[in-house]
């Protein structure tokens, strides 16, 4: 079976869905502020020949038809980063600030953690962990090239994080874009339809609750976490939220993206979820001609960054900042 059959239910156009999960995605970059403004790098990819279209939504993401996104001097230099369009989205969701301390849960290649860091001027601290060393050099090269100083990288199980070996308690904001079956990319990679099954979706999906609970109760209470997957499964997305809801401090909250969404979805096959998992976001291949995507803004009302299982109490001058 392909797993995209199982996912027609939940959207509005069939054809146009299967249509776009059959079309190569798109080769596209994002500028990397820390080193160069995306101004310089549209002269930089003038000056070098090389065909490129800005991505309306996003300054600094740049489409290039031509596909070869390493393939050219301001990417070795460090003045652009490979990064699919709809993977932005969790640190746009996430607003990383300068002088913050952040955490991203599972980061490694490093697309997203150099991507924080330039949102935060490359000032304050991204603890970037993964708990591959294999990927983990992959992330360090990326972060170097890139020019990041303000991260400090981590090889952890996410869900048993410890602070610890840090230098503070708890973190202002945590991403987790979690390890998932990955429907979301059949445009780049098909294979992993042949490759899906549903025993892997329901055994990630306990992996994936694992490192949510863990990020809400390192974040300080007030602070913020973005749960992404690059899947379809509500098993690993609404499912996920549900059981963190009910187990966590936390709550998920409005935001914006500058694409067109579709609200997280409260019933699938025989089981519902928490009403407020409609304010998360699906992102559908044919609304954007992206890849699939999912994503949620939570708010955590409590913590428990040492782990020790207690709560603790809620600052309500942070809360309501």
């Amino acid at each position: 079976m392909n797993p995209l059959d199982r996912y027609e239910s939940l959207v509005d156009d069939v054809d146009a869905f299967r249509a776009a999960c059959d079309r190569p995605l798109p080769s596209v970059v994002r500028a990397n502020g820390i080193a160069a403004s995306p101004a310089r790098v549209s002269e930089a990819f003038e000056e070098e020949g090389v065909a490129y279209e800005p991505v309306d939504w996003h300054d600094g993401l740049f489409r290039l038809p031509d596909g070869n996104p390493g393939g050219n001097w301001p990417y070795v230099h460090g003045w652009t980063h490979g990064q699919e369009e709809v993977s932005v989205l969790p640190g746009l969701a996430l607003d990383p600030q300068p002088g913050e301390r952040v955490w991203d849960a599972c980061a490694a290649p490093g697309s997203k953690t150099t991507q924080i860091a330039d949102a935060m001027n490359d000032e304050g601290t991204v603890v970037a962990n993964d708990n591959s060393l294999g990927r983990i050099s992959a992330l360090r090269h990326n972060a170097e090239r890139l020019g990041v100083t303000n991260a400090v990288v981590t090889n952890q199980d996410a869900r048993n994080y410890s602070l610890k070996p840090l230098a503070f308690d708890a973190f202002d904001r945590a991403l987790v874009d979690a390890p998932c079956s990955c429907e979301g990319t059949c445009r780049k990679n098909p294979d992993v339809l042949d490759q899906w099954t549903l025993d892997h979706v329901h055994g990630v999906a306990g992996v994936q609750k694992g490192i949510l609970a863990r990020a809400v109760q390192a974040t300080r209470p007030g602070g913020t976490v973005v749960y992404s997957t690059c899947t379809f499964a509500p098993e690993e997305n609404e499912a996920v939220l549900d059981h963190v809801l009910a187990n966590e401090a936390c709550e998920i909250v409005e935001f914006d993206l500058p694409l067109e969404t579709d609200p997280g979805v409260t019933e699938w096959e025989g089981e519902t979820y928490d009403e407020s998992v409609t304010r998360a976001k699906r992102i559908y291949p044919h609304r954007n001609d992206t890849g699939g995507f999912f994503c949620a803004k939570l708010r955590v009302d409590g913590g428990d960054p040492d782990g020790d299982g207690r709560d603790e109490p809620v600052d309500e001058t942070e809360v309501a900042a």
